[in-house]
């Protein structure tokens, strides 16, 4: 499985499982914002399989959650 499939997984997963982080790029500087509670599976989620990357790959992820711009 490439990379960017993976990432994509991830950001899915962490979504549907009740993930509320949105991604925010400003002048192409990734973060996100956890604007809505994460339910405690979507936390575990996060926690176990997103936090634990290196920063580069952590924004990877971040780039497929909903855009705050979007909602």
């Amino acid at each position: 499985m490439a990379n960017e499939e993976r990432f994509q997984m991830l950001a899915e997963e962490y979504v549907r499982l009740g993930g509320g982080r949105l991604s925010k790029i400003d002048d192409n500087v990734v973060t996100s914002r956890n604007w809505e509670k994460d339910s405690p599976e979507a936390k575990r989620f996060w926690d176990a399989h997103i936090e634990v990357l290196n920063d580069e790959d952590k924004k990877e992820v971040i780039h497929f959650l909903p855009d705050i711009n979007e909602t």
